[in-house]
């Protein structure tokens, strides 16, 4: 049958992708629902609470797990392939998060690229992404761990991501709806917990 590429969104920083060949990725498993399906890889951005929660998802028998430990070395990052899924690390990072401890990821799937900024605020590495004709960026806006709405927007201006989404809102919370409508990005896209993207 016809298969997709699918992206649910849980809420917060938390997000599952399932490919087209059936690989299974989450990132940053903390919040929301979705955790049915067993892994093919899972990636935790850094060690903070609300992004490591990996005991939510259950592994493939040979599922593995990739932290942000693994991801760098010294002044390189790392990556994997996972059947049709193309993982590679990007710099993260702000006061809150040490360059030497946080990932970003840009994965590559389905003939779509997706920017996951975690937890991070403008950072020199961006300029880079505008070559790699990024189709989704998420990027978080809550400004008190993160950068705000406002320099989220700026960072949208300068990786050039055809659909930009703001996620990592307020702490504690999914989502907020008033917050996610004060990111101005153009090619703005807001997905609610639950929501997918599909291609």
């Amino acid at each position: 049958g016809f298969s997709m590429t699918e992206l649910l969104y849980q809420g917060h920083g938390s997000y599952r992708l399932t490919s087209e060949h059936g690989a299974v990725v989450y990132i940053d498993p903390f919040a929301g629902e979705g955790y049915d399906k067993p892994a093919d890889l899972v990636l935790v951005s850094h060690e903070h609470s609300d992004h490591n929660q990996v005991s939510r998802v259950h592994l493939k028998p040979d599922g593995k797990v990739l932290r942000a430990a693994n991801l760098i070395d010294g002044a390189s990052y790392g990556g994997c392939l996972v059947k049709d899924v193309l993982v590679k690390a990007t710099a993260a990072y702000n006061k809150n998060h040490p360059k030497s401890e946080c990932v970003g990821f840009l994965l590559s799937t389905g003939g779509k690229k997706l920017y996951f900024a975690c937890d991070t605020s403008e950072t020199e590495e961006m300029k880079k992404l505008r070559a790699e004709q990024i189709d989704y960026a998420f990027l978080p806006i809550d400004g008190i761990y993160n950068m705000n709405a406002i320099e989220a927007a700026r960072c949208a201006e300068i990786i050039g991501a055809k659909c930009n989404v703001p996620v990592h809102m307020k702490p504690g919370a999914l989502f907020s709806q008033e917050m996610a409508e004060s990111f101005h990005a153009e090619n703005r896209l807001i997905l609610r917990p639950g929501q997918t993207i599909t291609w």
